[in-house]
């Protein structure tokens, strides 16, 4: 009577740690379709506030909305930035400099401009491939090698996603139209009080 209760305990145990191991471990990721990626990017963009920064503004009633015939591409090249308090170009200070866009920014950095995340070629990400723009979040670097992805862009929070929400990010912004729009160069302190005088 022994041996089989401690047969029937045994053999319980078992298939409990079979049940655990079966269905409590790491879960395999299913692929996703391209339109499922491309859901997934939209959703992480849009929670991410991606167009808070990277695109030009229309105002509502409602105060500023992102201009959907402008969407995420980022500081418009023909828009004039306001005057810069060159006072605010030290370490713990920075300003909005954009005027209406919220698409410039002025620090210790110099003078930095939201990207053009359309897939337009000449001017925005439509060179880049998955590998580029994942090292790039990864890197804080400029297609993954360049210069320094610069404030108030938070590429450190970014690069914590993982590989597929970063891939699903880039089939979003690969999927939307592609606008010319050539984002002026980011211009470093030491160039920020001429800049101030246009």
């Amino acid at each position: 009577m022994r041996r089989v209760l401690f047969s029937s305990v045994f053999f319980s145990l078992f298939l409990f740690i079979i049940f655990i191991q079966l269905n409590c471990g790491p879960k395999e990721e299913k692929e996703m379709t391209r339109e499922e990626m491309i859901a997934r990017g939209s959703y992480l963009v849009n929670l991410g506030g991606c167009n808070d920064c990277h695109s030009p503004k229309v105002f509502t009633e409602m105060g500023p909305e992102p201009d959907t015939t402008r969407l995420l591409s980022g500081h418009p090249s023909d828009a004039m930035l306001a005057t810069i308090d060159t006072s605010m170009i030290q370490p713990g200070k920075w300003v909005l400099t954009s005027g209406t866009d919220f698409t410039a920014w002025v620090g210790p950095w110099g003078i930095s401009y939201s990207a053009n995340l359309t897939p337009d070629e000449p001017t925005g990400l439509g060179t880049w491939t998955d590998e580029v723009f994942i090292n790039a979040m990864r890197t804080g670097k400029h297609m993954g090698v360049g210069r320094p992805i610069l404030p108030p862009m938070p590429w450190f929070n970014f690069a914590r996603l993982t590989d597929t929400d970063l891939k699903a990010i880039f089939a979003y912004l690969k999927s939307l139209p592609p606008i010319h729009n050539q984002v002026p160069d980011p211009v470093p302190p030491n160039m920020t009080s001429s800049i101030s005088k246009r």
